[in-house]
């Protein structure tokens, strides 16, 4: 795990559990990681979230989401921005994900939120990643 992109190894973990169909697993907690996991939630790509405390340390447990033919909801995850290239994007130029069929997780002024919510409210920022 690199110690630089905690955001990129939180997906990875996700890609990773979602393609040997773990029922759940556990990452090491963050606001800006609990926003993202918020958003996968509402957005219906996991089951369910939970704060929990394991050995004197927080992570959030994400439980994963299939369907009737045990076929995972994520079909893939993309982290936009790195450490070493911000990607930024006006409100306007906000891309779409497979046509609208994915989601986009942007971070603005106003906080983590999903791409169409932001142009909505009229605002850019940091493109975090993509899910589909």
């Amino acid at each position: 795990m690199s110690a630089s992109d905690p955001i990129a190894d939180m997906l990875t973990k996700i890609r990773n559990a979602v393609l040997v169909r773990h029922e759940k697993i556990d990452v090491p907690t963050s606001k800006l990681k609990l926003e993202i996991v918020k958003i996968l939630k509402t957005e219906g790509y996991i089951k369910n979230f939970k704060k929990v405390q394991e050995d004197n340390k927080n992570v959030i447990r994400i439980f994963l989401k299939y369907d009737d033919n045990n076929n995972s909801v994520i079909h893939g995850v993309e982290k936009i921005s790195k450490p070493g290239r911000r990607v930024y994007s006006g409100y306007k130029e906000l891309p779409r994900v497979f046509n609208g069929y994915g989601t986009l997780i942007v971070s603005t002024s106003l906080g983590v939120t999903t791409g169409k919510k932001a142009s909505e409210k009229m605002v850019g920022g940091e493109l975090i990643c993509k899910v589909w």
